[in-house]
């Protein structure tokens, strides 16, 4: 479970104090942090997610360059379906993975 810090983050200078804002000039609005670890994973899985769209992306490619030859369309179809199938497995498992 992520666990969320509240503080206070000046609009001026940018400076945090937390738990409460200082008695100084500042100008204070809330800001919420998380830990270290959290946000390491969390780029972690946008780094995996992301290579699993380029992945799909990259299938999708065959789609644009595919020219049946002349009384073969049947075949090229049944082939761009399993290369459908494929590609939609790779984003079902990009969406699945957690």
């Amino acid at each position: 479970m992520t666990q969320y810090i509240q503080a206070w983050q000046c609009i001026g200078c940018g400076k945090i104090e937390a738990p409460q804002t200082c008695i100084g000039v500042c100008r204070d609005v809330k800001v919420w942090f998380i830990g270290k670890d959290e946000h390491e994973a969390a780029l972690a899985e946008i780094a995996r997610l992301q290579a699993q769209l380029d992945q799909a992306a990259s299938m999708l490619l065959r789609f644009e360059h595919a020219k049946p030859r002349k009384g073969q369309w049947e075949a090229s179809w049944q082939a761009l379906q399993t290369q459908v199938h494929e590609v939609r497995a790779v984003l079902n498992e990009a969406t699945s993975a957690n």
